[in-house]
């Protein structure tokens, strides 16, 4: 692959940046996630974002998007990141990556559309109680009756559970370890409850699905019943390499705010960024930031290209990132002294940014875990 963008690409980025700069500065998301009660979000913004075509960037153009390609998308999602732009982009786009691939066209023209034009959110539940990402997990019941299923369970860890109005859901649906489903539930739906949780970072909305004998029609089962595991995987692949590029932007953006303080605090008569102290963390910060930066630009070619280590390369890049990121984030504070904690101060949002990023899709130890195994380590 080439990991050099194309000028298209780069007049993208520059125009998203542009847009975002103009738009969302981060006194504005501070407005946005402190307003009580308020979306988390703000519609406006996201519809505008929708007509310019960066919502339905990847989606298919006979339903409403544009048609390119994930590298294209990267771009966006660098610069969502890099402002910490509170949005329910990867939650969107994971259900309309999963609608499109596993579904048939009848359900991609039934949900896409709306998904392309802003209109509709969209999420992918997977997490429960265990707190794994095996097949093993999964304990949400789908159980048959007549043209309907009967859901019952509780997924956890929703990413913008509250405002999706469709879910794409994992369900089990047989006794068989991987004898999985994936079932669409659309917001409404009888005995169909989401809520948000109260999380450390305000810019990234969480919560959790509970169903209780929610009936959905087998015409919202994407793909075939009880064989949907290879799926699952394949969309808890997707989510880490989104979120591991919306971190890269985000550690970027850490990495500057925390250079230029070091350009303007002054003690012992000096910038504190002149003494070797300072200098070497940011120096190895920017080292982590280029190598999951890296690692993640192949992972996401892998995905869109159905590469055979494509598994392997998600789990390089956001195990990479789940440790250098918090630790970017970390260094960061500290390197801005004791302020640095301080609501005030902006470095602080990155370093929630980066405990939300840490577990998303897996940790460290879950990725490596499985290099090593995906390696016949």
């Amino acid at each position: 692959m080439n990991f050099g963008f194309t000028e298209e690409q780069e007049l993208l980025r520059a125009e998203v940046r542009k847009f975002l700069d103009q738009n969302a500065p981060l006194e504005r998301v501070r407005e946005i996630v402190e307003a009580e009660g308020g979306p988390g979000t703000d519609p406006a913004l996201w519809a505008r974002m929708a007509e310019l075509g960066w919502v339905g960037l990847n989606m298919p153009e006979a339903h409403g998007g544009v048609g390119l390609d994930l590298e294209t998308l990267l771009v966006v999602l660098e610069e969502t990141g890099r402002s910490l732009f509170p949005s329910p982009l990867i939650s969107t786009v994971l259900a309309a990556k999963a609608i499109e691939r596993f579904g048939s066209e009848e359900q991609q023209a039934r949900w896409i559309p709306g998904l392309a034009d802003g209109s509709k959110v969209g999420t992918f539940a997977f997490m429960e109680r265990s707190d794994t990402l095996g097949a093993e997990g999964v304990e949400t019941l789908a159980k048959p009756d007549g043209d309907e299923l009967i859901l019952s369970g509780e997924k956890r860890y929703v990413t913008d559970a509250a405002a999706a109005d469709l879910s794409v859901v994992a369900v089990r649906s047989g006794s068989d370890a991987q004898s999985l489903s994936l079932v669409v539930v659309e917001k409404g739906t009888a005995g169909a409850t989401a809520v948000d949780y109260d999380a450390m970072d305000l810019t990234k909305r969480i919560g959790s699905l509970t169903l209780e004998d929610a009936r959905v029609g087998t015409d919202c089962v994407l793909g075939e019943q009880g064989a949907a595991w290879p799926a699952i995987q394949w969309l808890l692949d997707l989510g880490a390499a989104l979120v591991t590029a919306e971190a890269v932007g985000a550690a970027e953006a850490a990495l500057e705010i925390t250079t230029e303080f070091a350009k303007e605090r002054v003690q012992f008569d000096e910038q504190i960024g002149k003494f070797q102290g300072v200098k070497h963390p940011l120096a190895d910060i920017y080292v982590d930031v280029e190598s999951f930066r890296s690692l993640v630009y192949y992972a996401i070619w892998a995905l869109d290209q159905d590469a055979d280590d494509a598994r392997v390369a998600v789990s390089r890049a956001k195990a990479y990132c789940a440790d250098a990121f918090p630790q970017a984030g970390i260094m960061g504070v500290q390197l801005h002294g004791g302020v640095g904690y301080t609501w005030e101060y902006d470095i602080q949002l990155y370093l929630k940014r980066a405990k939300w990023v840490r577990p998303m899709f897996g940790d460290a130890d879950h990725h490596y875990e499985r290099v090593a195994l995906l390696g016949d380590l």
